[in-house]
């Protein structure tokens, strides 16, 4: 979900039930079951139900960019999202996307709605071939559950519970990932206790569950990065630990890159306040890198504060390939061979 370089309008910071707002080989990853679903899941939720004030921006789609010259994958999006003034179906995403060289993506749900959302689309016959997913309980959430209410005085299971459902959730079809999990200091305060304890727990039972499940983890990390570096270097990180839309400057870059961790970069990257990401990515490069659009959120410039979807990724490429002085076909086939490496992703499977 958003970095703290996202300031555009719609982030309210209400409960993710609410808003839902991040190497070793790897088996290839099993395609989504065959079901009596013959159509894909609406989306269960609008951009715009974030925070009314969003209704003000502009909601038209950008237009497509040119398309990248090598193939990519999004390794981070949330399609159980609405956005835009005329809502895209799973396979109008992946049709745009497919068409400027960005051929899979990886859906994430994380909050129990989004959760059970994302393995029912997984679970549809109609699920494209390209599509993967990964679910957990989002930080924020975790400190919600462990409340037992959501911020409307709504009731919510234990977070034991939840998770629970999230581990039930990952051995089904389609499920590549852990994530998002990790910590958020922004919208939950780290001087809560009951919320820092939450948070804590259900990232330690997240990487937990990534070893057994020998699966990826994607983490989200928002004013948090020392704590979480803490956490992995006491419990031990999964072989694969994503940080998803990194947020931190080169310093953090290189201290993460050199435990053997992966960072993925999304629109924010393009934001002109955004100086210390790229200079993240002009010090680490391409060995340990992916990309990703966090969509609908992060829109890349010349386009912020619009509609986010993967088609919009030529434009995020560039920006990294340009910081860290590299040809962008060069760069789009190390993005992508990192995360084929990082998910276990076959070959030839493309929307």
């Amino acid at each position: 979900m958003p970095s703290p370089y996202e300031t555009e309008p719609g982030t309210g910071a209400r409960s993710l039930a609410a808003q839902s707002d991040q190497s070793s080989e790897s088996a290839a990853p099993a395609g989504p079951a065959q079901s009596s679903s013959s159509t894909t899941p609406s989306a269960v939720r609008s951009r715009e139900d974030i925070d009314p004030r969003g209704r003000s921006r502009d909601r038209s789609w950008p237009p497509a960019p040119e398309p990248l010259p090598f193939p990519v994958i999004d390794n981070h999006c949330h399609l159980d999202f609405a956005d835009g003034d005329r809502e895209l179906a799973v396979a109008d995403h992946v049709e745009r996307a497919a068409e400027v060289g960005v051929d899979a993506q990886i859906t994430i749900g994380s909050d129990l709605e989004a959760v059970r959302w994302t393995a029912a689309l997984l679970a549809s016959e109609a699920c494209p071939p390209s599509l993967r997913g990964g679910v957990a309980i989002h930080p924020n959430e975790a400190a919600l559950h462990a409340r037992g209410t959501d911020h409307d005085g709504n009731p919510l299971i234990g977070l034991d519970e939840a998770i629970g459902e999230v581990s039930t959730l990952l051995r089904g079809p389609g499920m590549v990932v852990v994530g998002e999990t990790g910590l958020d200091w922004f919208r939950t305060s780290r001087k809560d206790d009951v919320a820092r304890a939450a948070q804590i727990e259900s990232f330690r039972a997240h990487i937990a569950l990534a070893k057994e499940l020998d699966l990826p983890m994607q983490i989200h990390d928002r004013d948090a990065h020392q704590d979480v570096l803490e956490v992995l270097d006491r419990d031990g990180a999964p072989e694969r630990t994503v940080f998803h839309c990194f947020s931190g400057d080169a310093e953090f870059a290189r201290a993460c890159v050199d435990r053997g961790y992966f960072l993925s970069f999304a629109g924010n990257v393009t934001f002109k306040n955004a100086d210390d990401l790229r200079s993240a990515v002009a010090e680490v490069g391409f060995g340990q890198v992916m990309v990703e659009t966090d969509a609908p959120f992060l829109t890349p410039v010349p386009y912020r504060g619009r509609p986010n979807s993967s088609y919009l990724i030529p434009l995020t490429m560039a920006t990294m390939a340009e910081v860290a002085g590299s040809d962008l076909e060069q760069a789009c086939r190390a993005v992508r061979a990192t995360t084929q490496q990082v998910y276990g992703w076959p070959d030839g499977v493309v929307a």
